[in-house]
């Protein structure tokens, strides 16, 4: 962003919705597995670094380590792995200007480093964002179904007087065309025994079924916390067209008088109908974070379409950055100067002044996600 005299302005970032990264030295192919959203290695004679992402890394990253932009990427990587992956983790979260990242903590990987050793590590603040699914996996584990039931919605209330944020990933597990309407204590508790059951055969707890998916989300609604949504592009298991957040429009209805905030997290390719949710339903919020890293040249586009029609007040930053501190430091990166080029746009086009600019993006940086997730307090 620049000022009136167009003297650059660099905001604090809040990044509202992040994950750890992992501090283990890194293979070439270990790298470029955590560098995609697939589950599966690249085919013969293709490479997934060769890609958007692949030219953001080489262009944002390379300097941070002592390259020249756009230095080959086996250059890289071969940088990277001299100077040590904690060394290289530091660089790098701390070049994103973060002040505060609101963490994940629910995905299984304990390579990942927790909030307090992100903390650490970026040299900023680090609050924890609890994963409903994990949770109620966890529980189950330990319990029986009826207990299952009678224990998620406590304990839930209880894991967030310790967090910000909740989150549900029900767009992975089976998709947003769901009732709107809380399930029945009668529909849970069949559908517990049936988890349960199958849980025996298989030896493990994952929570597919949707009555059980919308008995943890409205558990976390009674929690009171922002509720986060996995919405749009993400893992290989989401079938795309049911993370439309569009198909929530009941659901959103059926929650606007709660008091709880959502929060639509990635969006694309279906930005234009966060945007459209973020204006109309007045507890709805969405951001572009995961493809401010991967659309690499093109983030713009992303950036842009974000602030078409949501008022600015409902549009937050997030990178969605998991495993590589590349992630964190293209995300930011790319979101400061593609927020730049729009706000100079609008300034220099008449649409804007300076000031309205600085403020807008004040908002969008840092000051929106510190309202939502109350984080003066």
């Amino acid at each position: 962003m620049t000022d009136a005299n167009g003297r650059r302005i660099d905001l604090p970032l809040i990044d509202h919705h992040c994950h750890g990264v992992v501090e283990t030295e890194l293979s070439d192919d270990g790298f470029g597995s955590l560098a995609t959203e697939s589950d599966w290695p690249a085919p013969e004679g293709t490479d997934g670094l060769d890609s958007p992402f692949g030219l953001a890394l080489r262009r944002f990253c390379a300097p941070i380590l002592g390259l020249e932009p756009l230095a080959p990427l086996d250059e890289y990587l071969a940088r990277r792995r001299s100077i040590g992956a904690a060394e290289a983790n530091r660089l790098l979260l701390r070049s994103t200007g973060t002040s505060d990242y609101l963490l994940d903590t629910g995905i299984r990987d304990t390579r990942l480093l927790g909030p307090a050793a992100m903390a650490a590590r970026a040299e900023a603040r680090s609050r924890e964002i609890v994963r409903i699914e994990r949770v109620a996996e966890d529980l189950a584990a330990e319990s029986t179904a009826a207990g299952f039931v009678a224990k998620l919605p406590a304990t839930l209330t209880a894991r967030s007087r310790e967090a910000v944020g909740l989150k549900s990933i029900i767009a992975y597990r089976h998709g947003f065309d769901i009732p709107a309407e809380r399930p029945s204590g009668r529909e849970v508790l069949k559908a517990a025994d049936e988890w349960f059951h199958t849980a025996e055969r298989t030896g493990t707890f994952r929570v597919t079924d949707p009555v059980l998916l919308r008995f943890g989300l409205w558990s976390g609604i009674d929690a009171g916390l922002p509720m986060q949504l996995h919405t749009g592009y993400g893992d290989g298991d989401i079938e795309l067209f049911r993370a439309d957040p569009s198909r929530l429009t009941p659901f959103f209805h059926a929650t606007r008088t709660l008091g709880v905030d959502f929060m639509l997290l990635h969006c694309y390719p279906f930005i234009r109908e966060a945007g459209i949710l973020a204006q109309v339903f007045p507890h709805v919020y969405l951001d572009t974070g995961l493809v401010s890293h991967y659309l690499g040249p093109s983030a713009g586009t992303a950036i842009r379409q974000a602030m078409e029609i949501a008022p600015f007040s409902k549009v937050l930053y997030s990178s969605d950055s998991y495993g590589l501190a590349e992630h964190y430091a293209v995300s930011a990166a790319s979101w400061r100067t593609e927020f730049a080029a729009l706000v100079d746009e609008w300034i220099a086009s008449g649409w804007a002044t300076a000031k309205d600019a600085e403020r807008i993006a004040t908002m969008v940086a840092s000051k929106n996600a510190e309202r939502v997730y109350n984080l003066s307090a």
